[in-house]
């Protein structure tokens, strides 16, 4: 048993990740419902049991499993979501999918935030995670903003934005919003917009691990994420360089 929350994330992460790969090895993409559905049944429970064996005083809030409402009255949960891109698994040769793991505490003096979190990159091969907070890269170019957004549901309003914005605009299509946010942090994109639909379980650990790098991360509206709450929708997110929030979040403002 690891004592470390960061280290514990990461591993556990990490670990899932693997488990999908040796799962997509060996299943192939033949019966792709099979392969999605395994995918997130099997990465759901290695994670779940375990948490049960390694925090078995913590709740747990999982994209694919039951939701308990004890969990409000919890001072610690994990948030995870086991297969972020399920669609984008089940395609050869996709390696924009991720796996989330997330820590939300409550303290002895009521701060609600999230205190460890990481993405799981398998087919990257890599992790980003709290347990060594990756360096935001430097901002490319901020005439030429590159921007990722949800490749089924991009927001109503990106064509007005893009319109809007005083800069060249380029769109990126990237998978899941796990993959999306690694994308601002390595630097790969510039800013990672969404509204529309998501959940706790899709943000929590991409936002963990992008404050601790040191970007900025909000409601569209500029307004902090919140989780562990009573309805878990969270349909919302702006992750971008900390440089180009205020011009990100006045374009929104004026376009939706």
């Amino acid at each position: 048993m690891t004592h470390d929350d960061h280290a514990l994330a990461r591993d556990l992460a990490t670990e899932a990740g693997a488990l999908l790969l040796r799962l997509r090895a060996e299943s192939g993409f033949a019966d792709i419902r099979t392969l999605r559905d395994t995918g997130d049944r099997e990465a759901h429970l290695y994670l779940t049991e375990a948490l049960a064996r390694q925090r078995p005083g913590d709740a747990v809030l999982s994209e694919e499993g039951k939701d308990d409402l004890a969990r409000l009255d919890a001072d610690r949960l994990w948030i995870v979501d086991p297969l972020d891109g399920t669609r984008e698994y089940g395609e050869e040769g996709r390696a924009d999918w991720a796996v989330h793991v997330a820590l939300w505490e409550r303290t002895a003096d009521g701060t609600r935030r999230l205190s460890a979190g990481a993405v799981a990159l398998p087919a990257q091969g890599r992790t980003l995670s709290t347990a060594e907070p990756p360096s935001l890269r430097p901002l490319h170019d901020p005439s030429h903003i590159r921007v990722t957004a949800s490749r089924s549901r991009p927001p109503a309003f990106l064509d007005r934005l893009v319109d809007d914005l005083d800069a060249n605009v380029r769109l990126v299509p990237i998978g899941s919003a796990g993959a999306k946010v690694a994308a601002v942090i390595l630097g790969d994109v510039d800013a990672y917009v969404h509204a529309g639909g998501q959940y706790e379980w899709d943000s929590a650990a991409p936002v963990a691990v992008a404050l601790a790098a040191g970007a900025h991360a909000s409601r569209i509206d500029g307004t902090p994420l919140t989780y562990n709450n009573e309805d878990t929708l969270l349909p919302d997110i702006l992750v971008c360089h900390p440089d180009l929030a205020p011009t990100l979040l006045a374009g929104i403002r004026a376009v939706s």
